[in-house]
């Protein structure tokens, strides 16, 4: 487990022709070993570029990224080796299991990386613990469960390789509120129980309220906000200009506020908006 830093990143697509398109532009910043850091932003805003540097998946266009003290773009052996510190869940990632069970789709990474059976078996059960994945499923074709099942799977595929590092990029996106909580309260789970870094890209302010110590909001290639969730959605006019949603509870302050309810403090989680509402009606009642 390591922190990441990252010094002045730039990135161009298609540099030198007429498609040229600057992705991200001058970031610099740091995330803690153990951080759980949410990252927004508009379709376009630089953050899945941003988080494909983290493990040498895209080289920079110049900028430098470190993870543990080491220059991952030193030469060829480092971005090789970053690729098992930190680990990437795509958006829909069940569309990448292609293995005849979930058991082998689950030790996959481990068995790249030429480790013994019986470390891939332990990393396997531990895994599919961490994500939820019940061993009655080991033998099943992954492509015969549910959609909820698969991006379990998926995740665990990732978490075998332990890495120092999780990213996760939309890790709801299709999934019912029930499937939702359900993959985020393991994420969570699995931050605390293993300390490991882990990072959300996600669209759904309700999700990164409840769940992020930290939020980076990226806006045309930058990073536009940086900071506690409190911070981040204190500043929901911000947000918006930016494109994008609130938290509903959010929203509901601010609609109550305009209507002239005496609401303190920043609310950005439904239990926030309970409590500002109950302090709000004792002060009237005096």
């Amino acid at each position: 487990m390591a922190e990441i830093k990252v010094e002045n990143l730039r990135h161009v697509y298609s540099a030198g022709t007429p498609f040229e398109k600057v992705a991200i532009e001058d970031i610099s910043l740091t995330i803690p070993q153990g951080q759980l850091v949410g990252i927004i932003g508009h379709t376009g805003s630089g953050k899945s570029t941003f988080i494909q540097h983290l493990n040498a998946l895209l080289q920079p266009t110049s900028g430098k990224v470190y993870v543990g003290g080491r220059d991952i773009n030193e030469n060829k052996f480092s971005r090789r080796d970053v690729k098992w510190e930190v680990g990437i869940v795509f958006q829909y990632p069940e569309y990448q299991l292609f293995e005849e069970t979930v058991y082998r789709d689950i030790a996959f990474g481990p068995r790249n990386m030429k480790l013994p059976d019986d470390e891939i078996d332990q990393r396997v059960r531990e895994a599919a613990r961490f994500a939820q994945v019940g061993e009655e499923l080991f033998e099943r074709s992954p492509l015969e469960l549910s959609g909820g099942q698969k991006r379990r799977i998926a995740i665990a595929g990732v978490i075998a390789l332990r890495p120092g590092v999780l990213i996760l990029d939309e890790p709801t996106a299709g999934l019912d509120p029930a499937g939702c909580r359900q993959i985020l309260d393991n994420i969570c789970a699995y931050h605390k129980e293993s300390g490991s870094t882990v990072i959300i890209v996600s669209h759904n302010m309700d999700d990164t309220a409840r769940i992020a110590e930290r939020i980076i909001a990226f806006d045309h290639g930058r990073v536009a906000m940086d900071g506690t969730p409190e911070q981040v959605f204190s500043e929901p006019e911000k947000l918006m200009a930016m494109g994008l949603d609130v938290p509903q509870a959010t929203a509901l302050a601010m609609a109550l506020k305009d209507a002239g309810v005496p609401l303190e403090g920043s609310i950005y989680t439904h239990g926030q908006l309970l409590g500002a509402v109950l302090r709000a009606k004792e002060a009237a009642a005096c």
